[in-house]
């Protein structure tokens, strides 16, 4: 199987699926969000294929896609949809693929199984996604203590937003975790811009010394 690169995050809406494009374009990955909440104003997987300029036969259709922007498990009753998360299996692809979860770590998939449980049976290398601002650090070793307690492999953190060297230093000293590198804020994003500051601001040889 090639490589394959989960990635999670400490908290919704910190940039994760921006993330996601860049290191899928970058690695000439494959793109995947298993559970889809929300469909109105675009999916993941469309802005991810934007954003990284992927071919159709690089984005890997959701296993699930529920219309309402609330967590998957609650987003499916409510659309009498029932997630089955053993159907929730890696594809077997000949490019390095890039998996996109839900919101953090412990987000509910059902009543009983929860985003972490999905990512300890895969046993793919996670990158943790994490904001600079406030509330960061206790966030982010939280999330590295919920992943370490369950034998999850934790390729390393990537941060989203301005530069707090001193942050950034805390959580890698506390946390004995690898940073990976820090996405800023791009503006404008686009495919030309992300895949810049993946290749300028990102440790690339972090993720090609992963094996297959």
């Amino acid at each position: 199987m090639s490589r394959i690169f989960v990635i999670t995050g400490t908290d919704t809406g910190i940039g994760k699926t921006v993330v996601c494009a860049g290191l899928a374009g970058a690695l000439g990955a494959a793109y995947w969000k298993p559970v889809q909440s929300g469909l109105d104003g675009g999916t993941d997987s469309e802005a991810a294929a934007r954003l990284a300029a992927l071919p159709p036969e690089r984005i890997v259709p959701e296993a699930y896609r529920l219309s309402k922007p609330l967590s998957p498990h609650r987003a499916a009753e409510l659309e009498g949809v029932t997630i089955e998360p053993d159907r929730l299996t890696l594809p077997e692809l000949e490019c390095p693929l890039v998996v996109e979860g839900a919101g953090g770590l412990l987000v509910p998939l059902t009543r009983k199984t929860l985003f972490i449980d999905v990512f300890a049976r895969w046993q793919a290398s996670v990158v943790l996604c994490a904001r600079t601002a406030l509330g960061t650090i206790n966030h982010t070793l939280l999330s590295i203590e919920a992943l370490r307690h369950r034998d999850i492999p934790l390729l390393g953190v990537a941060f989203v937003g301005e530069a707090r060297p001193d942050t950034e230093c805390t959580i890698a000293g506390i946390g004995q975790v690898r940073v990976l590198g820090r996405l800023p804020l791009l503006d404008p994003l686009t495919p030309d811009t992300l895949r810049v500051a993946i290749t300028t601001h990102f440790d690339m040889a972090a993720f090609n010394g992963v094996a297959a």
